[in-house]
């Protein structure tokens, strides 16, 4: 499905913020050292992507800087911000947001080329797919690379945005969460995997009492968010347990970083979200019943007689 003008530009900015924000994790990048052999999803934070000619790797991405691809990649080749150079093979899509293009003599693309601007094809280099400019076309597949990529960012600038809105309306949610962490950690997880279990079962048995309807849909259309409140404290939670004495937006955002780039690496980024949305349902939960919960106030001891 092509997007057009406003969705168009929405994916630009989306695609800017993501790589200003995990540009903040500093140089790091999950690429082997090694040479040679069969590796898996290449993805570099900042510094430059190589694929020398006896590699062979899956999926390619590159965050900040150059790209150059010299060996084979099976799946798709991204780049959001630097000049790529494709001298072997990439057998899916190659994508490139923002820096100059080069196809080289010999070169092969099985999918689309997709670039900001005009790419450079030397004769003898084979494009399978079609060429388009990112401003006028981009194909949006939920099932593929792209697809999976605008929805890791807009998801980020989502907790982004409710984490600094809990923050600044909640003031003493940073204390909560603290204190939570620091005397009622196991009561926390446990009331997470509670919650989080139970709240969909309970929509489901409201369903099926007439009254009840109306609490069970609201539920279950609820529970996205929800779960995004838990991921989101549970954010900040890590935040917390990395920087104990700065900001509590500081802790956030260091919070943020860490998972959202964790959120990168198939299967463990999906297990991470379920884990910090439990513990993070179970953080809240916790914190708001200390709220509740009387002081006990001790009374002082009677003064002692004085001896005469």
């Amino acid at each position: 499905m092509a997007l057009r003008g406003s969705s168009r530009n929405l994916i630009r900015a989306l695609a800017t913020a993501g790589v200003l924000l995990v540009s903040l994790a500093g140089p790091a990048q999950a690429q082997d050292d090694g040479s040679g052999g069969d590796e898996n999803d290449q993805v570099v934070l900042t510094g430059q992507l190589l694929i020398e000619a006896d590699r062979t790797v899956d999926t390619a991405v590159i965050f900040n800087g150059p790209a150059t691809i010299e060996g084979t990649v099976r799946e798709d080749l991204f780049v959001a911000n630097g000049d790529t150079e494709i001298a072997g093979t990439v057998n899916g899509d190659v994508v490139v947001f923002n820096g100059d293009v080069t196809v080289r003599s010999g070169a092969e693309i099985g999918g689309d080329l997709v670039t900001q601007s005009t790419p450079k094809v030397e004769e003898g280099a084979t494009i399978r797919g079609s060429r388009s400019n990112v401003a006028t076309r981009f194909d949006y597949d939920v099932g593929g690379f792209a697809g999976r990529f605008v929805w890791w960012i807009g998801y980020t600038v989502s907790v982004l945005i409710l984490g600094l809105l809990l923050l600044a309306f909640a003031p003493r949610l940073d204390e909560a969460v603290v204190e939570t962490i620091r005397a009622r950690l196991g009561s926390s997880i446990g009331w997470g995997i509670g919650l989080f279990f139970l709240l969909p079962i309970a929509s489901v048995l409201l369903l099926v009492t007439i009254v009840g309807i109306p609490l069970g849909l609201f539920v279950l259309f609820a529970l996205a968010l929800i779960y995004t409140i838990g991921y989101t404290v549970a954010t900040h939670g890590v935040g917390r347990l990395v920087m104990r004495s700065s900001s509590r937006y500081v802790a956030f955002l260091v919070g943020l970083v860490i998972l959202r780039v964790l959120a990168l690496i198939p299967i463990v980024g999906g297990l991470l979200w379920l884990l910090a949305s439990v513990w993070g349902l179970g953080l809240l939960a916790v914190a708001i019943r200390a709220g509740r919960a009387p002081r006990t106030v001790t009374a002082a001891p009677p003064p002692m007689p004085v001896p005469s």
